[in-house]
């Protein structure tokens, strides 16, 4: 009995290094990015991405929670505007703050999370017209980065973030298309 005791607690502390060691060599941040092209004028998705108030229209987070509980401060929209939630465990808390824009083209987010956890991250929105005025398209694309802490890139170990993340980011933006190419 012994023998198996010591059996186990070998192996299991082969896979404790073998997972910190997975962790210790992740980059120390992370970046998750999407885009999508709309046929549709960057001065029409700007205003959906810049007033928090609109994000209840597109955003994938908005739905995870009927019940959330949302705060909005600072500016109506743009610079200084901000957005607080308190959820359950699909959305947990947090706060977004818009600390730069340069319209239509770009929206620059600082984006904290408090549970389920601590994170300190940004998010982006840029706006790239293409085509012409008869024809007008943008290349829309949705960032966020932010640092890896030694437990996030334990957790990463067992999680693709980007796939995660970035599969919300995929409905958030074709949510976007929808609804600037009516």
């Amino acid at each position: 009995m012994f023998e198996i005791i010591a059996i186990v607690a070998v192996v299991l502390a082969i896979a404790i290094a073998i997972v910190l060691i997975l962790a210790a060599i992740k980059p120390e941040t992370f970046s998750v990015e999407r885009a999508i092209s709309v046929k549709a004028p960057a001065d029409k998705i700007f205003p959906l991405i810049n007033d928090f108030h609109q994000w209840g229209s597109w955003s994938p987070y908005e739905n995870k929670d009927p019940a959330m509980n949302r705060s909005y401060s600072g500016a109506a929209s743009g610079k200084g505007a901000v957005y607080a939630w308190e959820g359950n465990s699909n959305v947990g808390s947090g706060r977004m703050e818009i600390l730069d824009i340069s319209v239509p083209s770009k929206i620059l987010i600082k984006l904290d999370f408090f549970k389920p956890f601590e994170g300190h991250n940004t998010a982006e929105f840029i706006m790239l017209p293409q085509g012409d005025a008869t024809n007008p398209t943008t290349d829309l694309t949705w960032t966020m980065r932010g640092p890896a802490p030694f437990m996030s890139k334990v957790m990463q170990v067992f999680m693709n973030l980007d796939r995660m993340i970035g599969k919300d980011f995929e409905i958030g933006l074709a949510n976007l298309k929808r609804l600037t190419e009516k």
